[in-house]
């Protein structure tokens, strides 16, 4: 049983009862019942405990009566309930008077009612209590699931976990620094003591109860959460809701899957690194950083990559992490040693260039979020740059991943790297009409016939072309033989007037491919 004084005496029909000294103790717990039936109960008599008596062992001396009342509020009983009627008619006024003194409780009890009946409707108000708590704990359990099995958020994870358990919550770093609070306490308070034991407790902070808990990973020490202030009477089936919001924390900081959990240096150097993009900080104060941090990114060959988000607003932080965590969840790139920062233009990262060739990492990228689905069901799009061997090559390498991903926002595939679409990129800045004019000029002497077989041309002359002129894959990619292939081969370099075994033929009608589309993305 958990019940103050006072609120068991607003349930019935201990409501019928009259508090008759000792109101500033009205706050004491209720922890269970007992009724007097022999001279020495005070000496069994337990701390939260209530004593019912009708006064029958005391009736004739009020001496006794005043040692019991300073035997029980010595022992921590929670209050005496007199049962007037049968052997006192009135409460002495020198026991009021020292239960007053005291603050101890002292309850005047109505004659209609039974001991068995004030028991049983406290019993049953706690039981009621109990329930609703139970009934409470559960359907958080069940939205906490529901969050860890969640693929994206929209919020960011403290603040969430905060509204399903129901309490304010801090967080301290395994080095004592604060991430997150939003508690009413100050850092001063919350950091009284430290550094603390790796135990969940129960603590005294600003006069209040918080709760703190560890966070583990392993045996790995990653810090603390404290929920606060919380309900000095919460049951340990409520106290079960802490551990588990702790262990998604946890969970999450081992994977530096928020922006505010990241290795401290890793947040330092992603600050570092926004100011360089912004042009705020020059490349070798940025190098400088790496090497203070001990990041070693930038000493070898790197790579950049940039992850486009389709959400805006409150959905945009929580599509980066979704993201993030792909990454980081991937068994090859999760291995790397990279550095993620969230930007308004998506999702950066910075991969050493090793150990993949360009197709390699793509293909990786691709398997991390190809499952992937962002606002309104859009697929993500990233864009990985060219190689760099010097810092300097940062904003060169930022500038490429942009340029690629606006022009993948118009059309084309979903992870790309910088080769693939240099020339494109560099053919985009010619004006529309020469590029018409000039697919017009190469593809005159096709564009005269049958609609039908103008398309079906100009596919087997595209995957021609994408294959590097081998036969055998362009038969297999269209589902024809490869005799067909050959022969439509033939009758493009007539139609076209073309040398297949010229390489400047060849680049003429790659130009022709690429124009149309990128007249198409426009």
């Amino acid at each position: 049983m958990h019940l103050t004084v006072e609120e068991a005496l607003s349930i019935y029909p201990l409501s019928e009862a009259r508090l008759i000294a000792g109101s500033k103790g009205k706050h004491r717990v209720i922890k269970s019942i007992n009724v007097m039936d022999a001279p020495d109960i005070s000496d069994w008599i337990k701390e939260g405990e209530m004593l019912l008596t009708t006064a029958y062992l005391i009736k004739d001396n009020l001496q006794e009566a005043s040692k019991l009342l300073r035997t029980l509020n010595r022992r921590g009983s929670a209050g005496l309930g007199i049962k007037l009627g049968r052997f006192w008619n009135a409460v002495p006024e020198a026991l009021i008077q020292e239960a007053e003194a005291l603050n101890f409780p002292l309850i005047e009890l109505p004659f209609q009612f039974t001991f068995s009946d004030q028991m049983n409707g406290l019993f049953r108000a706690e039981h009621s209590r109990s329930t609703n708590v139970l009934q409470g704990v559960l359907e958080k359990q069940r939205k906490l699931m529901r969050f860890a099995l969640r693929s994206g958020r929209g919020r960011p994870l403290l603040e969430e976990i905060s509204e399903v358990v129901g309490y304010p919550l801090a967080m301290i770093g395994s080095r004592g620094e604060l991430v997150f609070n939003n508690t009413e306490y100050s850092k001063q308070e919350l950091l009284e003591g430290w550094p603390w034991q790796k135990s969940n407790r129960r603590l005294r902070i600003g006069g209040q109860t918080g709760y703190r808990i560890p966070l583990v990973q392993g045996e790995k020490g990653l810090g603390y959460v404290l929920y606060g202030p919380i309900d000095p009477q919460i049951l340990p089936v409520e106290e079960s809701l802490f551990v588990q919001g702790a262990e998604l924390i946890a969970y999450h900081v081992d994977l530096g899957l928020e922006e505010c959990f990241a290795q401290s240096a890793h947040r330092e150097f992603a600050e570092q690194l926004r100011r360089c993009l912004a042009g705020s900080l020059s490349c070798d104060e940025l190098a400088q950083t790496a090497v203070r941090l001990d990041i070693s990114l930038l000493q070898a060959p790197f790579r950049m990559l940039l992850t486009g988000a389709s959400g805006s607003g409150e959905t945009r932080p929580g599509e980066l992490l979704q993201l993030k965590e792909a990454y980081a969840n991937h068994p090859q790139l999760g291995g790397l040693d990279a550095v993620h920062v969230l930007l308004e233009d998506g999702l950066l990262s910075l991969f050493p260039a090793e150990p993949f060739a360009p197709d390699d990492f793509c293909t990786a990228i691709e398997d991390a979020i190809g499952e992937l689905k962002l606002a309104g069901g859009v697929q993500p799009k990233a864009a990985l740059s060219s190689v760099k061997t010097k810092t300097e090559g940062v904003r060169e390498a930022f500038a490429e991943t942009r340029e690629c991903l606006e022009l993948l926002s118009r059309g084309g595939g979903h992870v790309v790297h910088y080769r693939q679409l240099e020339l494109p990129l560099l053919l985009s800045r010619l004006p529309l009409e020469a590029m018409e004019k000039y697919c017009a000029d190469v593809l005159r002497g096709l564009m005269v016939r049958e609609p039908e077989y103008v398309k079906e041309m100009l596919r087997t002359l595209e995957i021609y072309l994408e294959n590097d002129g081998h036969v055998n894959e362009t038969a297999k990619k269209l589902f024809i033989h490869r005799n067909t292939a050959t022969y439509r081969i033939e009758k493009l370099s007539e139609q076209l007037d073309v040398d297949f075994k010229s390489i400047d033929d060849l680049l003429r009608l790659k130009l022709v491919f690429i124009f149309r589309a990128l007249l198409e993305m426009k």
